[in-house]
């Protein structure tokens, strides 16, 4: 069972939460977020270059009458990651061994598997989801990055004349056009290079 490549989708946020970000960029389907900790590990995932797509409570496990929906459903290149957040009660018992029976990946997250850096950055790109970036921009910087192999956030920032320089390049990171090292804050230093 696949989530959906949908690449570049913008879902509005119908969580219960109303913390920012407002949109994603790869959720499929409603925004249902059933924790602050939940939606954390959303932002985390948006911008976790080995997830194609990810969905809410989209899995239904069975275990004889028992049914149980896992927090998060994760589409990587390889398999399928289901995700149980664990700030309140944790999943039944039974739930591990028929998430790997139906051929799942099966993980339970805590808030001490989040790292607050890459949260921080994670948050600060996707506030500039929906920013569109110029053919102009983006060529110019792509082709500098093609020319240099690298360049600082500093550095790229010449290459915007027609979008706002930062809300361009975290629009040209989410749509993988370029990447930068997540595990440290984000700063003029910040190397960019092309995405892959």
């Amino acid at each position: 069972m696949r989530v959906t490549s949908a690449l570049a989708r913008k879902t509005p946020g119908a969580s219960i939460l109303n913390t920012s970000p407002i949109f994603f960029v790869r959720c499929v389907g409603p925004v249902v977020l059933r924790s602050q900790l939940a939606r954390d590990i959303a932002c985390l995932l948006d911008v976790d270059t080995s997830v194609s797509a990810w969905s809410c409570r989209s899995v239904t496990l069975r275990r004889g009458c028992d049914t149980h929906k896992p927090d998060l459903v994760v589409e990587r290149e390889d398999d399928i990651l289901v995700i149980d957040v664990t700030s309140r009660s944790p999943a039944p018992h039974w739930v591990p061994e028929v998430a790997r029976d139906a051929g799942y990946v099966y993980s339970a997250m805590s808030r001490g598997d989040v790292d607050p850096i890459n949260l921080r950055n994670a948050r600060d790109l996707l506030k500039y989801v929906g920013t569109t970036v110029s053919l102009e921009d983006r060529i110019r910087l792509l082709a500098s990055l093609d020319e240099h192999g690298s360049l600082t956030v500093a550095e790229c920032m010449n290459a915007f004349r027609e979008t706002r320089p930062i809300a361009g390049l975290a629009s040209l990171i989410l749509e993988r056009f370029v990447e930068i090292d997540l595990d440290a804050l984000i700063g003029p230093e910040t190397r960019v290079r092309r995405h892959g």
